[in-house]
Order: C-alpha cells, then structure tokens, then sequence
C-alpha cells in the first residue's frame, strides 16, 4: 500500500491508496507545535479505526508547503512504517518542466496538481486550488508548468473581514439567493462568494488570453465544490487530486 501525506498550511491531508484505488482519505490539523508523538498517535489510530489495523505499507510520499513539518512527517514515517519517504522536491521526477524565473520558490503542492492535471486530463490545462490561499497553476501545450496566480483564499479573506470591522458577524458560506443581500448575512456572502467566483472567472479569462487553448479546468480544495458549482468555466471538480498528483509521483519514482 502506497501512503500520500499533503501538508497544507490548514490540514494534513493523508490518503491510502491501493494500486490506483484511494482506500482512504484522513484530515488532521496542521499544527507545529504538535509533537512527532501526538501526529504518530493521532494519524494511526484513525488508520486502524478505519482499516481494522494498519496495513502494511510499501512506499511514501510527502508534499509540505509547511517547512518545520517535512522533517517531522519524515522520521514519522521511517520509525512507524520503516521506509523512507520520497519528498516532493528538487530532484524528483516529475515529467513536467518548471518555466519560472525561480524553480525552487514553486510550492511542492502547485508540481504535484500540475502534474496530476497533466496526466490525468492532458495538456493544456488550469488548476484551481481553493485553500488557504486559492493557487491558479498553468500546464502549458507542451505540458510545462508556466506559472499562476496566488490569491488570498475565500476563508482568509472573510476572516479578515469580519476581525476588522466592529459588527459583522462570522458566517458560513453559502450561496445566497439574490446578490443583492436583504439582510447582513446574506450581503456578506454575496460578497464573499457571489464575487469571489466573479473574480475567479475574471483571471479565468485573463490566463485563457495569454495560454490559448486550455480546455480543462480542474477544481481542487475544500471549498472548490461550492465554486465549481455554480461556475461557468469549471467543468471538473476533484476533491483529492493533490493526492492523486502523489500517486502518479510515486509510481514515477518506485
């Protein structure tokens, strides 16, 4: 069994996959201060509680975008599993080009999603990753990775919202039924999400403009599903494709 552990700056997702087949898929907390032995304690009794007991494992593979945590998921995974990780990184082969000015600043999880998109639907293409930040990652005709854009994601930016002003209330989000809001609440999720989407097509537009040609638009990310949705241009959400960019890159590098 092949284990993938994407650490995000809000969640570290871990998924379980056999063969192709993604068996399972947990979500824990991204915390620095969490302790080897908290992660260790945490991570496998949720892999036992779903499997039964924890299966043998064969292979790992790790994308940080979080740097004090590679080390730790690192000798986590030697010390209970006893395999070392492959790390997302310089070095690893990917089969995609990285066409930026400066290589290694690319986060680790932008690679694997351009690679996943690549791969599993063909070049050119668009990745939207809806997280903590929301990442636009472009695959190029000749299936390079050219570059994106970075944009505070929905959450963040709702949260800033409401810590800097004396009396709007933390809400969920949601899809109004009128954009224009009858009360506080639905006022502010139009904004936070009837505009959000308007500007997510806007750069949608923008890249399509200067890539001619992309045909797949791929949705990742928590909130990915609400967007894609309700969005004119998004044909495909995937809930796990950071995951799925890891499975592909360890059969890469077996």
């Amino acid at each position: 069994m092949l284990m993938t552990i994407d650490v995000g700056n809000t969640n570290v997702v871990v998924g379980c996959f056999e063969g192709e087949e993604l068996k399972v898929v947990l979500r824990l907390k991204t915390d620095s201060e969490q302790t080897i032995d908290e992660y260790e304690a945490l991570l496998f009794s949720l892999i036992a509680r779903k499997f039964g007991e924890v299966p043998e494992y064969q292979q790992a593979i790790i994308s940080s975008v979080v740097p004090p945590l590679t080390p730790l998921f690192t000798r986590l995974i030697q010390r209970t599993l006893g395999i070392t990780p492959l790390i997302v990184g310089p070095g690893i082969k990917t089969g995609v080009s990285i066409k930026t000015n400066d290589p290694s600043a690319v986060g680790s999880d932008r690679i694997v999603n351009s690679v996943a998109a690549k791969i599993l639907y063909g070049s050119p293409a668009l990745v939207i990753d809806f997280g903590t930040a929301t990442s636009f990652d472009v695959v190029d005709k000749e299936g390079d990775y050219i570059g994106g854009i970075i944009a505070p994601g929905v959450v963040v930016a709702l949260n800033a919202l409401v810590e800097h002003t004396a009396k709007l209330p933390r809400i969920e989000l949601g899809w109004p039924e009128n954009v224009i809001g009858r009360n506080t609440v639905s006022a502010m999720q139009s904004g936070a999400v009837v505009g959000y989407l308007c500007m997510v097509e806007g750069l949608i537009e923008k890249i399509k403009k200067e890539t001619p040609g992309i045909k797949h638009i791929i949705a990742t990310g928590g909130v990915g599903r609400l967007f894609s949705k309700h969005s004119e241009q998004i044909l495909h959400y995937e809930p796990e494709f950071t995951l799925q960019g890891l499975r592909i890159l360890a059969e890469m590098n077996p």
